[in-house]
């Protein structure tokens, strides 16, 4: 066990905190490292913002001081003065998507991140690490914070209610989600966030592994009230000032929903114990996003909202990558084609040697055999469609009996192949339709289908479970 700092201030004196002082006397408190991250095409920049003492205890297990090296786009670790590991933790970011867009090669665009570790007991090493075009990382930036420094800020936010939208035990031994009402006025915040929150939690329990594990989590809700409904969608002229910020048309995609406002959303997550954010916007539009360790999204409002809420948390807790590869989105085709890291996706470079081999189905063919081609067919109508109603402002209601349909006919084309529910390679994942493979014929991360996640999938969600758990006392 590494040694941290426990402050002497106990969480009963942060009211309406529920938890108990117990939790936190052998317990140190969050501190967080928040800086910019600057960059574009032949440039990558990071500049300290501040450092922060959270108001809370640390949430997680301190034995538990690594994850799965091999995930993220970066890594951070924390090393004491002798160069021991303290913490370390993969990391995916708003920056790495968005090099992956045109605006990328043309320009630079700095964004607000943040790294959260135990309290230290002295100064440490905080290092970030960036993968390289091998998948190994290089270290890209490094900076010394003294816990004991004239300029850390320990100060208290003003306190908001903390939500036990289901507890099961203490932070430290539990998996912690957080939601955050986003774009929700005051009257909102008590019947229609609390209601939505409930919700999207009993559809997340429904679904392997979450099922069997549920007495692994706690999910909290925080709802700080916003002036006017809803969330700003710009591309329908409509801005809004909402609390944390979320807002669509991330990257010019009409879909996509994220945050740009980091600071802002520390600041508030800050009253609750958590290992996940996830932000519940007030809208009915059909949207959200996922980022791994850093956040996910959902148009809570919306028909699919439970749909879209266990989809991107995937890629926020267990950094799962789409499998869909017909939709439009912001990135720019991948050119060098390399193994991609994430754990449900493969470019099938030695199919002797497929990634989740220990998974495969003895016997299933190596690429798997799949109605590609009618499913694209149907696909470049559906696509053409959801182009039209958005680009004509129909109401939403066209765009739900749109995606019931698409639903329908990918159900019955995908439950009906010679491979359905076996695991093999089935091309056609990650935004490429040619380059890279998807393990099972179906998943959650394909499509809207009323289908569980693949069999590799649950495998990468039940890791980041025991990491997060404890496993003895």
């Amino acid at each position: 066990m590494f040694r941290y700092l426990a402050f002497a201030l106990s969480l009963a004196a942060l009211a309406p905190i529920s938890l108990s002082s117990a939790q936190a006397r052998d317990q140190p408190r969050t501190m967080r490292v928040d800086y910019i991250h600057t960059g574009g095409k032949g440039l990558e920049v990071f500049s300290l913002d501040r450092v922060v003492v959270e108001p809370l205890a640390f949430p997680g297990d301190l034995s538990q001081v690594r994850d799965d090296p091999t995930t993220g786009h970066y890594r951070f670790e924390v090393r004491d003065s002798d160069g021991r590991l303290l913490y370390s933790r993969g990391f995916s970011s708003i920056f790495a998507e968005w090099l992956w867009t045109s605006e990328a090669e043309e320009s630079h665009r700095s964004f607000h991140e943040s790294l959260r570790f135990p309290l230290p007991v002295s100064p440490v090493d905080v290092s970030v690490h960036r993968r390289n075009e091998k998948q190994g990382f290089d270290e890209v930036w490094k900076i010394r914070v003294d816990p004991s420094g004239m300029f850390v800020d320990a100060s208290v936010p003003a306190a908001q209610e903390l939500l036990a939208i289901e507890e099961n035990g203490d932070p430290r031994s539990k998996v912690d989600l957080l939601l955050i009402g986003d774009g929700y006025t005051a009257s909102e915040c008590k019947t229609k966030f609390l209601e939505q929150a409930r919700n999207l939690t009993e559809a997340l329990f429904k679904k392997e592994p979450f099922l069997a594990r549920r007495p692994d989590f706690n999910v909290w809700g925080l709802c700080p009230p916003s002036a006017d409904s809803g969330i700003a969608r710009p591309s329908t002229g409509t801005h809004r000032r909402t609390p944390v910020g979320a807002t669509y048309d991330v990257f010019g995609s009409e879909r996509y929903i994220l945050t740009f406002d980091n600071k802002a959303l520390r600041e508030v997550a800050s009253q609750a114990p958590y290992e996940f954010l996830i932000i519940l916007a007030n809208n009915d539009t059909y949207g959200g996003g996922g980022i791994h360790n850093a956040m996910s999204t959902v148009a809570a409002g919306s028909e699919w909202a439970e749909y879209i809420f266990i989809h991107e948390l995937g890629h926020h807790f267990a950094a799962l990558a789409d499998e869909y590869y017909t939709s439009p989105v912001a990135y720019e085709p991948a050119t060098n084609i390399v193994e991609p890291w994430e754990p449900n996706v493969t470019a099938l470079q030695d199919p002797e040697r497929l990634k989740w081999r220990g998974l495969a189905d003895a016997g299933t063919p190596l690429p798997t055999p799949w109605p590609k081609q009618e499913f694209e067919q149907r696909q470049r109508a559906f696509q053409q469609t959801r182009k039209e109603i958005r680009a004509a402002n129909r109401p939403e209601a066209e765009m739900n009996a749109l995606f019931r349909e698409e639903q329908s006919f990918t159900t019955q084309l995908l439950g009906a192949a010679a491979h359905a529910g076996r695991v093999g390679a089935f091309q056609g994942a990650n935004y490429d339709a040619q380059a890279f493979y998807r393990p099972q014929l179906d998943c959650v991360m394909f499509t809207r289908d009323e289908v569980p996640f693949c069999k590799v999938c649950q495998l990468a969600l039940e890791r980041v479970i025991d990491t997060y758990t404890r496993t003895a006392e």
